[in-house]
């Protein structure tokens, strides 16, 4: 029997190697065997980890989340519309990592749409982004920096709204929306909101 400490070795491999086929090929091209391929394994290895292709997935959005997670954020200049302005500067695909995080959870939306456990998982993942927003956005409306008018959940779905939005046309067309114009796009994003 393998020592724990080559079994963990070899979980990180398999996860290392999930998430690279993930950035690859989103979760369209994910598959067993197209891990197994990637790592020089056999499917069989992969089997002894997920029985089923469920069961990969499952462990793909928790690679995906734990990359998620550890990404390097961009430091807020101050409370509300600055750290509004830094929360959405962390879901753009402004640098080569931050696009292959954004082609992952792009293409699990294709999956979540056909499974109602994937949805769920989709929906909580969309509260925590909302979740990350209202604070800022509650911030702002307290400092005055938004109308004081402003219905801070319209705004929060607003603004998830637009940096969903802008990460989309970035990954279709990196060209036109390189990251400079991103992160101008989403200074007179901020920018509007506080007039």
């Amino acid at each position: 029997m393998p020592a724990r400490g080559d079994h963990d070795a070899r979980r990180r491999d398999v996860s290392q190697a999930v998430w690279e086929v993930l950035a690859a090929h989103g979760f369209g091209g994910l598959t067993l065997r197209a891990v197994a391929a990637h790592m020089g394994a056999s499917t069989g290895l992969l089997t002894h980890y997920f029985p089923s292709k469920k069961a990969l997935v499952r462990h793909a959005l928790e690679v995906a989340q734990e990359h998620t997670q550890g990404r390097d954020r961009f430091p807020a200049e101050g409370e509300g519309l600055p750290g509004l302005r830094a929360a959405l500067l962390d879901v753009m695909p402004l640098t080569p990592e931050a696009v292959a995080m954004s082609r992952v959870w792009v293409s699990f939306w294709d999956a979540a749409l056909g499974d109602d456990e994937l949805a769920a998982a989709e929906l909580r993942r969309y509260e925590r982004w909302r979740g990350m927003l209202r604070p800022h956005v509650e911030a702002a409306l307290r400092l005055g920096q938004l109308p004081a008018d402003a219905d801070p959940e319209d705004v929060v779905a607003t603004a998830a709204g637009f940096g969903h939005g802008l990460v989309v046309q970035a990954l279709f067309d990196p060209a036109r929306f390189p990251p400079r114009r991103q992160a101008a796009l989403v200074d007179g994003f901020v920018a509007l909101l506080g007039r």
